[in-house]
Parts: C-alpha cells; sequence; structure tokens
C-alpha cells in the first residue's frame, strides 16, 4: 500500500510521521506534493525519507491512499485538477473532515498506549510498537475482508475464561466504548465550529483564484489574462495557447 499526501504541512508531516514511526508505512511508500518547497515540513519529510514532489497529479498516480491535506477553501481547486486521474483504486480521505483525521489520531494514542503496556511487562520499545501496529493492522485487514460485524469478530477470539475477554472487561469498566464515541463527537463539534469561523471571515473559492491569478499577472507582466488564466494554481506551471 502507498499513501499520498496532498498538502505537506503539519498534518501531513505530523501522519507521514507517525505511520513511520509504527512501522506501518515506510518513508518510501509515502509521497507529499506542494507548491511551497521552502516549508520546513518539506524539509522534514524529506530527511525522513519521504518523496517530495511539486505536482498533485504525481501523488495522485503513486498512491493507493490519498489524503487532502489542505484548507476546505482549496479543496474544489484541487478536485478540479487531480479528479480525472482517481481511480476505482483510490481511497480519498478529506481531512478537512475533521472525523477520519481524528480517528487516525486516536489510534496512534491507543497504539501508544499498548506500546507502554508492552513496555511495563518487559518488552522493548521498538517491539512494542511494532507488535501493537501489528495488532490493528491485522484487526481492520480481518474486518474488511471478512465483512463481518466488529462485535461477531470480536466474540470470534474470545475464548471462555480466556486473557481476551478479561482485558476486555477491563476496558468496559473503564467506559472505553463512551470514551471513544465522546471523542468522536468533541471532534465533529470542534470542526463544525472551526468551519463556521471560516465562513464568517467571507473568504470564497473564487475570492482566493482571483488573488493567485492577480499574484501571477503582476509577477509575470508580460503574460496576458488569457494565458494567466490557465495557470496551474497548485503546480506553478503556465500553460501557453
Amino acid at each position: 500500500m502507498s499513501v499520498g499526501f496532498i498538502g505537506a504541512g503539519q498534518l501531513a508531516f505530523a501522519l507521514a510521521r507517525g505511520f513511520t514511526a509504527a512501522g506501518v508505512l515506510a518513508a518510501h511508500k509515502i509521497t507529499a506534493s506542494s507548491p511551497d518547497t521552502d516549508l520546513p515540513t518539506v524539509s522534514g519529510l524529506r530527511k525522513m525519507g519521504v518523496n517530495f514532489t511539486v505536482s498533485n497529479k504525481d501523488t495522485v498516480k503513486s498512491s493507493d491512499v490519498l489524503f487532502l491535506a489542505v484548507k476546505p477553501p482549496i479543496i474544489p481547486f484541487i478536485l478540479e485538477e487531480v479528479g480525472p486521474d482517481i481511480e476505482a483504486r483510490h481511497i480519498v480521505v478529506s481531512c478537512a473532515a475533521g472525523v477520519t483525521i481524528s480517528s487516525i489520531e486516536k489510534a496512534f494514542t491507543a497504539l501508544d498506549a499498548l506500546a507502554d503496556g508492552g513496555v511495563k511487562m518487559g518488552l522493548p520499545r521498538r517491539l512494542a510498537v511494532r507488535l501493537g501496529a501489528q495488532a490493528l493492522l491485522g484487526a481492520a485487514k480481518m474486518l474488511l475482508e471478512s465483512e463481518q460485524h466488529p462485535g461477531q469478530l470480536k466474540d470470534n477470539v474470545c475464548s471462555p475464561g480466556g486473557a481476551t475477554i478479561h482485558a476486555l472487561h477491563f476496558l468496559e469498566s473503564g467506559g472505553f466504548r463512551s470514551l471513544l464515541i465522546n471523542a468522536v463527537e468533541a471532534s465533529c463539534i470542534r470542526t463544525r465550529e472551526l468551519q463556521h469561523l471560516a465562513d464568517q471571515e467571507k473568504i470564497s473559492p473564487a475570492a482566493i483564484k482571483k488573488t493567485l491569478l492577480d499574484k501571477v499577472k503582476l509577477e509575470s507582466p508580460s503574460l496576458s489574462v488569457a494565458s494567466a488564466s490557465k495557470v496551474s494554481l497548485f503546480t506553478n506551471k503556465s500553460k501557453k495557447n
């Protein structure tokens, strides 16, 4: 599996670092794209071993899972640009939605806690992280491939009087399910609040596009209005008639 990030800011950097640190994905399986090559996070991604490009289309072509790690007003332009390159094999995740990304972050937190438990019981940290990551990966693959209800899969692995059912009882006594539900709810509420604040700023996608085009025309006076309108907003390349 390969992962791509359209956008190479803090969110893309944090997720890429999490994937590689947990051993879920090798750095060379990750590609990120951004027109701004001077971002500190771009330097960090490169040092990590992540592939970097200024072409969003290249990111799409090299990825199975695609994260739109840009601000909400930019997403319509991204989709207009890369839409023709999206295939049935792609899984597209919008980071503007909040729920999916917050779920990934909760998975990282759970993985970190599992690793702490392993260390407490005598495992080396690196091994504990890898075992936890493999456990989460295996559970996710089993769920997707079997198409059974998660509750049924849980019952399948709980032997009577075994260690698993004892661990589940401990989780339930601590309100594990309620904590996850509350965390998802809190994330959604905050995402809506942030979107409302962004809407109040009245910065429309059309205004952003006009601002960028005006900047292009100012920096390149020789370009005609017709040719300037064909400048890609995300690759900094212009197409001549």
